[in-house]
């Protein structure tokens, strides 16, 4: 019997039957329904990284390493896959008899042996997590990767998170909606000339730039990233901003040492939460409520999961942003409340990060080879799987973003909040320009 009827046979109690999805086995023959994306299974050994890591992981594994590719428009293969699976009854799993005999056809085709080593791209980190050393090092090994890699994804303001798309024409850009997301911070967080931002998490500098050049404000950022840092600093200077940007390598857990309580009118974290921690997200909040002046205004952006996959799962993990935890957007409305901030809007953006994606990942596909050249095979194949995966969890509601606008109210109550939300959004000729 060829390898792929074979594994279509061990397949079919997990799958409900056929496979959803084609697959080329590396004696050349195939199973599955004809049309459509084909998974390839280059070697033994991408079924060798299921057999020990079954799962999220183990396809991981074998796809950054090649064992296992897909032929056609690797986002489509797994769209297709989702669909089906979700469509199909639940898996009966292997019978202890059933289980034997897929052990004795695998170990025939010699996918049976020792754990294959880890790729070289997967993290490799040590210690309790968010501790201030293992944060460190989970931000270097995915933001210290390469800044010439982020400048080949990204648009123009350097923005590495979701962008507001607000026009459909046909030349409305990427760059456009994220001028219009920096647009929208700034407005909610009501900056005016002079105004004091606190950036945490800043990036490549792409909002306090925007703050600055556009607003007038006075902006401080901190980050983790050693070349985040580098290049931001650069980029201060070559728009002529120095006298209003301080940009520091700091932990946001130095913060209170460094700054006054209330030295701040506003304070941006612009996806900088995810990597925060369960445990330390409550003394995050706790640091920025002290550092805000009263009327002070907190914009979190945030991306959010389900109760039930706190993390951004095994390949995110291992992969993108070790120790990395959403929730709900609710509970964390409850944790901002709790910390004795009031939450005055609380704005759905997920649409808008898998448009955000899908034009990350058009520039990538363009760029593959110069992305290749930059930080190698292998790590390109970890992008790909990163950016198409990370728009179907958008696209397909199993993750979230959202922005959320909390406001350090007086004694006596007075928030300063303006009576409608009329004021936040652009007037349509700004959005036009």
């Amino acid at each position: 019997m060829r390898i792929a009827a074979q594994l279509e046979r061990l397949a079919a109690p997990y799958v409900g039957g056929r496979l959803p999805i084609r697959v080329r086995a590396w004696d050349g023959s195939e199973a599955g329904p004809p049309g459509g994306p084909v998974v390839v299974l280059r070697s033994a050994a991408a079924l060798r990284y299921l057999l020990w890591s079954p799962g999220e992981l183990g396809l991981a594994r074998a796809y950054v390493t090649g064992e296992l590719d897909v032929d056609g428009d690797l986002a489509s293969g797994l769209r297709q896959v989702w669909a089906a699976l979700r469509d199909r009854p639940p898996s009966r799993g292997w019978s202890p008899v059933t289980a034997l005999l897929g052990l004795k056809i695998l170990a025939g085709l010699g996918v049976v042996g020792p754990p294959l080593s880890p790729p070289a791209s997967e993290a490799r980190v040590h210690g309790r997590r968010h501790t201030r050393q293992r944060d460190a090092a989970v931000i270097s090994h995915h933001y210290d990767l390469s800044n010439r890699l982020y400048a080949l994804l990204l648009d123009e303001h350097m923005a590495y998170s979701c962008g507001y798309w607000t026009d459909d024409r046909s030349d409305y850009s990427l760059a456009n909606a994220q001028r219009d997301k920096l647009d929208l911070i700034c407005r909610k967080l009501d900056l005016r000339p002079g105004a004091r931002l606190l950036d945490v998490g800043c990036g490549w500098g792409a909002l306090a730039l925007h703050a600055a050049s556009k607003y007038g404000a006075q902006v401080s950022g901190v980050t983790l990233s050693a070349q985040q840092l580098d290049l931001a600093r650069q980029r201060v200077v070559l728009a002529g901003l120095g006298d209003r940007i301080e940009l520091r390598h700091q932990d946001y857990r130095d913060l209170p040492r460094t700054e006054r309580p209330g030295s701040y009118d506003a304070i941006a974290a612009i996806e900088m939460g995810e990597h925060v921690g369960a445990r330390c997200y409550p003394g995050l909040l706790a640091t920025l409520h002290r550092l805000l002046r009263p009327q002070g205004r907190l914009l979190v952006q945030q991306m959010s999961r389900g109760p039930g996959a706190p993390g951004g799962g095994a390949f995110i993990e291992r992969y993108i942003a070790p120790d990395m935890h959403m929730r709900p957007v609710g509970e964390t409305v409850a944790l901002i409340e709790r910390s004795g901030l009031e939450v005055r809007d609380v704005h759905g953006l997920r649409e808008h990060y898998a448009r955000t994606v899908a034009c990350w990942l058009e520039v990538f596909e363009h760029r593959f080879d110069e992305v290749v050249d930059v930080v190698g095979l292998q790590y390109a194949r970890v992008w790909r799987l990163y950016l198409a995966g990370g728009m179907l969890a958008f696209e397909q509601r199993r993750m979230g973003v959202d922005q959320i606008l909390a406001v350090k109210a007086t004694a006596t109550g007075r928030s300063g909040m303006p009576a409608t939300r009329a004021g936040w959004e652009p007037a349509a000729s700004h959005l036009a320009g």
